[in-house]
């Protein structure tokens, strides 16, 4: 069984430029028996009929080298552009040299090169192709009827000239904008990639920090547990302190609660371990955990009736962002609150709106790609964890303003039937 072809950037031009070679030496040939038979040129057929048939071998072993596992290099590519310019060199010398109205086919070469290979390398091959061309200028085997005192080889000539520009043309527009395409393409995946990286190093910055948090946020909290304590005991008979007591004491045993997860998800292996839930079982108990956090904001959910209800991935890290967009919506908004969830074939979509002043776009857009914060006293550390946790479920979150007021946060997350789906493919 063949391998497939490298997916490289310089293995998939590789492949383009033997497909290029193959249709250019193919109509070469072409000319060659037109020449001479048609044409009754005088064309050493013998040499170039063996220069073809040698280029041809040389594009079959490439095409075999390409279904093999290794990595196509720079270097490699440039060693089959100077092989191009080589092969073109004896061919034009035994066919008229500077004459042949096919001269200017050492172009084709020179673009690829530009388009595609390191500055120095397109060097080599600019100066491989002006030594051939002057070399060609002053040795070859003419061909008298691509003289030009002759009348018959001026229109042979003319004609070979149109030919060649009507090849190179069509070979430069459809090959060597693919190439560069490729290009472009490798470059924009880079600069993603290193933005990723720069994104994993704030998170990987801002865990260590909040686990050095955790760890001293322990004897605090346990010192408040233990004053809300006493001082039920010594207000008993206060019901609305003993209410916002109550209220203290729950704020204080849902901080506890966090720290200790927090420690026990220290494990690697838990961190990264995911479970399949209904989407109503994942945003359920963070609802009914957010109300206990803000007791005072009203809120409303809608959700379809329609079932089955579909299944998403999830872990606490996905709840923990669904939490901080729900706080942000409630610190603007604590009147009111929107929580809507809809559903398709592909997605879920989950809508939290707010009544509070709005978001600018230009900051809306922003949003997740560093610390930007929508509120004055905030650092944006929970809006960009938060992009980054539901990025890593392939979803998306999104901030905008309608024209009625108030800020909408979308959060978009796959079906489960969906990553599978992309995981086989």
């Amino acid at each position: 069984m063949n391998q497939p072809l490298p997916l490289s950037t310089p293995g998939r031009n590789l492949v383009r430029l033997t497909l290029m070679r193959g249709i250019a030496w193919t109509g070469f040939s072409l000319a060659v028996i037109a020449g001479t038979e048609i044409l009754k040129i005088h064309l050493l057929a013998v040499p170039l009929i063996a220069i073809i048939i040698v280029m041809a071998g040389l594009n079959m072993l490439t095409w075999w080298r390409l279904h093999k596992p290794y990595p196509v290099t720079d270097s490699e590519y440039l060693f089959h552009l100077l092989a191009d310019v080589v092969g073109l060199s004896l061919f034009f010398y035994y066919s008229g040299g500077a004459n042949n109205p096919f001269v200017s086919y050492f172009l084709v070469p020179l673009t690829i090169s530009a388009a595609t290979l390191p500055w120095i390398f397109t060097w080599i091959i600019a100066a491989a192709v002006l030594s051939a061309y002057t070399f060609l200028m002053q040795f070859y085997i003419a061909v008298p009827e691509l003289s030009h005192s002759n009348h018959v080889g001026i229109n042979l000539h003319l004609l070979g000239m149109w030919l060649n520009f009507l090849l190179s043309t069509g070979l430069i527009t459809t090959f060597v904008f693919k190439m560069a395409h490729t290009l472009r393409d490798r470059e924009k995946t880079l600069g993603e990639v290193r933005e990723k990286h720069m994104r994993d190093e704030q998170i990987l910055a801002v865990a260590t920090q909040a686990a050095g948090t955790a760890h001293e946020l322990g004897t605090p909290l346990s010192t408040l547990a233990i004053m809300i304590k006493d001082l039920e005991k010594d207000y008993a008979d206060d019901p609305l302190l003993q209410e916002d007591l109550a209220i203290m004491r729950e704020q204080v045993d849902s901080c506890k609660t966090k720290l200790q997860q927090l420690t026990r998800q220290a494990d690697k292996d838990q961190q990264v371990s995911q479970n399949q839930v209904d989407i109503c079982d994942l945003l359920v108990p963070v609802i009914e955990h957010w109300k206990v956090l803000r007791p005072e904001v009203k809120y409303q959910l809608t959700s379809p009736d329609s079932t089955p209800i579909p299944k998403v991935k999830s872990d606490q890290t996905l709840e923990q962002a669904l939490l901080n967009l729900l706080n942000n919506a409630a610190d603007v908004s604590p009147e009111q609150v929107d929580i809507s969830v809809s559903w398709d074939q592909s997605q879920v979509t989950i809508k939290i709106k707010d009544y509070g002043p709005g978001i600018a776009p230009e900051v809306a857009e922003r949003l997740g790609e560093t610390f930007i914060s929508t509120k004055e006293e905030g650092m944006g550390i929970g809006l960009f964890l938060t992009h980054s946790t539901i990025n890593r479920f392939n979803g998306t979150v999104k901030l905008y303003s309608p024209k009625e007021g108030g800020t909408i946060t979308q959060v978009t997350l796959p079906l489960l039937s969906t990553l599978s789906e992309s995981d086989q493919s």
